[in-house]
């Protein structure tokens, strides 16, 4: 954190801390934010987002271990990754309303408080249930972290300066899914996967600790009233569709439920639309929709889903691929997958000050063919490959993430209304999740079933796992090779003035 020491908030922060209070229509009130608190409270949010996201793909490599201590097959333990994003895609959304309900100091200690309860509950957890109902107990704070994080520094730092801020942001919420392995694989060694979550509490309490002393930003909370038809509405179509996603590798089985799930969040969506379109116009939505206006918002949003969605798909596949297919330990894996964490965590800043000087293109063009790239390398892997090109291709692909992900967040918000700032945040990391989840599921699936119904034929089981793999990481390529071109048509935005 010690990056943040340096920027130059020192004359800036009047007019940014006059911006928080002007963004949601209030008057300028209360003490101005000395630069020493700026730092505190982009810090302090940080490593919470960095914390939160570590967690979101701990799991990765411990999964198998996790299946054989439970007893649950694969379908099963990527629920534990699903519940979470499940829960996050139903409380994101709501994150913009919460942002402009309350203050933002009180969610944060709510939102770090529910992770430290679900964090100690997992450490603990004997079964697969409890495990899965504290994996989405925190959730339920890093639903809040995130968009808080973003909104935050939207608000605090001044415009020429947020591509390089949204680079150090970039390298918490991309390096945790880099680093995440790595860390899960050494710990689950040596003391097994249980002590993943024991070793996070303590962290989380420093955070706790960081919030209470620095988190003091003058009030705005404003007293509007929640819609809750537009809370169900949002509840049942994120939720369910995202369930319906989860569900697909059952289909066959069940394809009743499927159906069923897609077609009522689908339903629900676009009453949820309808219903924010209408409430906006009086000021009462639950989440507002004026930033899909901006054409650079649209491309951002598909392009995160894409790369969020191929990162986690790709930390699902790998760790599964080298530990049942290789036979190699968790710790072996870790490691392997450490130098794109690494990588990562270089490239997130310096390319967040080429943002900020030359605009997004020179970010995201480079960022989305490396990605692509990465994707490509994989889909060469085979049964008998080195374990350097594993770690090879997700080097690249690390770097490109991290082009993105500083030149996404960036580009994606400059285009916004600054007093719909919360309500921009909360779509993104809703698009965020959701890419997320559809990745997660799309590899495993597409993994499961025809590596299934390969040595259903005959081939042996490793050669049919890679096959399966193989398959995935074609589709994977194909995704990120759209993104190639889409970047190309993302400029420089400028916020409009009006709602």
């Amino acid at each position: 954190m010690t990056e943040f020491l340096s920027l130059p908030f020192k004359n800036e922060v009047t007019v940014s801390t006059e911006h928080i209070q002007t963004a949601q229509g209030a008057p300028p009130a209360g003490p101005q934010l000395s630069t020493r608190q700026v730092t505190g409270i982009i810090a302090a949010l940080a490593l919470a987002a960095f914390m939160m996201i570590l967690n979101e793909t701990v799991l990765t490599v411990a999964l198998p271990g996790i299946m054989n201590d439970l007893q649950i097959s694969a379908a099963t333990g990527q629920w534990l990754t699903t519940g979470f994003l499940l829960t996050l895609s139903v409380v994101i959304p709501t994150t913009g309303f919460l942002l402009q309900r309350f203050n933002h100091g009180s969610l944060f200690m709510f939102a770090i408080i529910s992770f430290i309860i679900g964090t100690a509950v997992a450490a603990l957890a004997p079964s697969f249930v409890l495990l899965l109902a504290a994996r989405m107990v925190q959730a339920l704070g890093t639903a809040i972290v995130l968009p808080l994080l973003m909104t935050t520094t939207l608000r605090l730092v001044p415009a020429q300066r947020r591509g390089t801020v949204m680079g150090l942001n970039s390298v918490v919420i991309g390096v945790g899914p880099a680093v995440g392995p790595t860390v899960s694989g050494a710990v689950v060694h040596a003391w097994g996967w249980h002590y993943i979550f024991a070793m996070m509490l303590p962290i989380a309490v420093l955070v706790l600790v960081l919030g209470a002393v620095f988190f003091k930003v003058p009030a705005s909370a404003q007293k509007t009233r929640v819609d809750a038809a537009s809370v169900l509405l949002s509840a049942m179509a994120f939720g369910l569709l995202v369930y319906g996603i989860s569900s697909i590798e059952h289909a066959s089985q069940n394809p009743a439920m499927a159906i069923a799930s897609f077609a009522i969040g689908a339903l629900s969506l676009v009453l949820f639309i309808r219903r924010q379109r209408g409430l906006a116009r009086e000021g009462r939505e639950l989440l507002n929709l004026a930033p899909f206006a901006s054409r650079n918002f649209r491309l951002a949003m598909i392009l995160i889903m894409i790369a969020f969605g191929t990162l986690l798909g790709s930390l699902m596949v790998v760790p599964i691929l080298l530990e049942s297919g290789r036979g190699l330990d968790s710790l072996t894996i870790g490691l392997m997958l450490l130098p794109g964490g690494l990588a990562q965590a270089v490239a997130s800043p310096v390319f967040g000050r080429v943002y900020d000087r030359f605009g997004p293109r020179p970010v995201l063009i480079p960022g989305t063919a490396m990605l692509a790239l990465g994707q490509w390398l994989y889909v060469g892997v085979r049964a008998d490959s080195p374990l350097w090109l594993f770690a090879t291709a997700h080097v690249v692909f690390s770097i490109g993430f991290a082009l993105l992900m500083t030149g996404l967040m960036s580009s994606a918000m400059a285009s916004v209304d600054p007093r719909l700032f919360g309500h921009g945040s909360a779509i993104f990391n809703t698009g965020q999740q959701l890419g997320g989840a559809i990745g997660t599921t799309l590899f495993v699936t597409v993994l499961t079933l025809l590596s299934t119904a390969q040595e259903a034929s005959g081939t042996s089981a490793v050669q049919a796992l890679f096959d399966g793999a193989h398959m995935a990481f074609l589709i994977g390529a194909v995704l990120a090779s759209a993104t190639v071109v889409l970047s190309l048509f993302i400029g420089r935005g400028t916020a409009p003035t009006g709602r």
